[in-house]
């Protein structure tokens, strides 16, 4: 038996933007009921989005399908989205890879600007279990899929670039029979010479190690550069079997809060600070009530700006798309306070 968490709160470094929901259905030019956790990254001179879109009726509480969405913005709050989405034909060539009928669909991505070209980490269902996928464009139109991984693995992030000359990502496999049959996930790190054949698996954080987790975690945005350390982001995810219907579902009994960390810049399977706090933790309307799963928050996107400022895009009750900001020195402070 698990022992619940107890009440949560965020860190006070954190701002909720006054704009949230920063992007909903209601702002998507085709099918869209749930929008939510975008992977979102600077590139070639503005923001990018490329968002989760669960398509339905939102009215009904019904689903269709998935896809995923493509939006930019000049600002970081307001965003324009493309009039159909992004990513339909290079899921089409990745489920010509696989058996026939096994691919299910993509979802939550996850961007990385590295070496001047946009990739994406995404999590692929199959009817033989979930995946993970990296996959590379230049324009957003036109997609290479990479590589992907063997189930069950999914939650990929991508360093912003090489450490001691190879790429580097977080991963969190889903080792059920390992881990007394239970959902007890951790986050582990990876490297690679080529970006398609990964290596040196090492367990980097486990849901012992967080006092506010005790069910799994799970890689949250892709890290950025600091002085001190690449800034980290995870997803911590406590159970409670108190909590009863917390959405569209008749029961939904956990809570998702964002975690963050420091890891070493030239090690990065060495974690250098813990904020023994969460960063977030769902409070706000939009996070606690009316959604698909209230008490849900899930960053997967970070963008450190020039000025210090840290912008974090996170999915609220997996029904729309946020945006919260800190300073990079109290982030960092935040993660080396004893």
């Amino acid at each position: 038996m698990l022992d619940p968490i107890g009440p949560l709160t965020s860190s006070p470094t954190i701002r909720r933007h006054p704009a949230n929901p920063i992007l909903t259905y209601r702002d998507v030019p085709y099918p869209a009921a749930l929008v939510f956790n975008a992977g979102v990254t600077r590139y070639q001179g503005r923001y990018a989005m490329v968002f989760r879109n669960d398509y339905g009726d939102f009215a009904a509480q019904t689903l269709a399908g998935t896809n995923l969405g493509l939006a930019f913005s000049d600002d970081g709050v307001r965003w324009e989205v493309a009039p159909e989405p992004c990513f339909d034909d290079a899921a089409a060539a990745l489920a010509a890879t696989l058996r026939p009928g096994d691919f299910l669909r993509a979802y939550d991505p996850r961007l990385t600007v590295l070496e001047g070209r946009c990739y994406m980490t995404f999590a692929i269902d199959t009817r033989h279990g979930v995946r993970g996928g990296l996959a590379v464009t230049g324009d957003f139109a036109h997609w290479e899929i990479l590589s992907t991984t063997v189930p069950e693995n999914r939650n990929l992030a991508l360093f912003p670039e090489r450490i001691g000359g190879r790429y580097v990502r977080l991963e969190r496999p889903m080792p059920v029979y390992g881990r007394g049959g239970q959902e007890r996930f951790d986050v582990w790190l990876r490297d690679a010479s080529d970006l398609r054949a990964w290596a040196n698996p090492t367990l980097l954080l486990a849901v012992e190690d967080v006092p506010f987790a005790n069910r799994k975690l799970g890689p949250a945005a892709p890290p950025v550069k600091t002085s001190r350390g690449w800034l980290t982001t995870f997803h911590a995810v406590d159970f409670d079997p108190a909590r009863g219907k917390n959405g569209w579902e008749p029961v939904w009994q956990k809570r998702y809060t964002a975690g963050l960390m420091l890891l070493d810049l030239e090690d990065p399977r060495r974690i250098v600070g813990l904020s023994s706090v969460p960063l977030m933790a769902p409070e706000a309307p939009y996070e606690v009530e009316g959604g698909f799963r209230n008490n849900v928050l899930f960053p997967g996107g970070m963008v450190l700006e020039d000025s210090g400022e840290v912008k974090f895009y996170y999915g609220a009750a997996d029904t729309v798309m946020c945006l919260a900001t800190a300073s990079v020195d109290d982030l960092v402070a935040l993660c080396l306070a004893r």
